[in-house]
């Protein structure tokens, strides 16, 4: 879509977090016609100075051709979509629902019907990558739902990210998204396993990911998580609390589809592990520190520049 496009529809986002910031300051700075709530107003405030309207009501978003949600829960969803000061508690509703919130497929199923009762189509869009992915333009969305919707809403998406994947109607997005962080949570724990066996026989670990990184086993992961590994840099990107939920999302939809998922099991426990041992505030990647625990050696910041790999 031309950047003089932009404006074909109105748009409108709920939730300012760590990602929900950036992929509307995506769209604000392309020049899309966009209004702003988050529960905490400040929040959104500096989304203004690239011409976004921030607006005080929830319900003031139903004049909106399409609604992005971006919050925590299926629960926060369904609070700001149907609660009682909801963009619909007015009785009117917007065109499309966009959600991008990481949420079970019964939940999404359930708002899905609960749209449609209204006229709204909803389109079932989780997203991979975290807010540095996203200012350097490299999010992927994964959707599913009515396929008009889905080319409505593609240039939006295709400005926030860089690619778009649409897998068919219904919930099929969210089982792809469950899939994907299931892998997530696998990769890292193994990548802390390896990194921390590595210097444990004698490398240093920024050493040993450049290597990995270089070879056919690195990935766009494995390189912008090397910085965290190397200098013990673990800022929150995503919470090991978030991680256990998506976890536990996908060894639900295991037991549904009669899937066994025993090393997605296993992370599960590692995960609670550096939950219990008081690392929920901060990056999941946090699960070096243990690994280094149970291994018996003490880390420290190697305090060398290494490239994310997304500059």
């Amino acid at each position: 879509m031309a950047a003089a496009n932009m404006k074909q529809h109105k748009l409108g986002w709920i939730g300012i977090g760590r990602m929900g910031y950036a992929m509307a300051e995506r769209l604000a700075k392309a020049g899309c016609d966009i209004a702003v709530w988050n529960r905490t107003r400040s929040k959104a405030e500096p989304l203004r100075q690239y011409g976004a309207k921030v607006m005080d009501s929830l319900a003031d978003l139903a004049a909106r051709d399409i609604v992005f949600t971006m919050v925590s829960t299926g629960k926060d969803v369904k609070e700001v979509l149907f609660g009682p000061n909801g963009v619909t508690s007015k009785g009117k509703a917007p065109k499309i629902v966009v959600d991008s919130t990481s949420i079970s497929l019964e939940e999404s199923a359930e708002i899905r019907e609960k749209l449609a009762v209204q006229g709204v189509k909803l389109l079932a869009a989780p997203v991979s990558g975290n807010a540095k992915v996203i200012e350097a333009g490299k999010l992927t969305v994964v959707a599913s739902g009515p396929r008009d919707a889905f080319d409505a809403v593609t240039p939006y998406m295709q400005a926030i990210g860089q690619g778009v994947t649409y897998v068919g109607e219904g919930e099929l997005s969210r089982i792809a998204k469950i899939c994907h962080n299931v892998m997530l949570g696998v990769v890292i724990q193994n990548l802390c396993e390896i990194t921390v066996l590595a210097e444990k026989a004698g490398m240093q670990r920024h050493a040993f990911l450049d290597f990995l990184n270089k070879s056919v086993m690195g990935s766009m992961f494995t390189r912008y998580k090397t910085p965290a590994l190397t200098n013990l840099d673990f800022h929150v990107t995503f919470t090991p609390e978030l991680l256990r939920k998506d976890l536990d999302l996908g060894l639900s939809a295991g037991r549904e589809f009669g899937v066994p998922m025993p090393l997605a099991s296993l992370t599960r426990d590692m995960v609670q592990t550096l939950i219990g041992n008081g690392y929920k505030d901060q990056d999941f990647s946090a699960l070096l520190l243990l690994e280094a625990k149970a291994a018996g050696i003490e880390l420290k910041p190697e305090n060398v520049r290494v490239s994310d790999g997304l500059s």
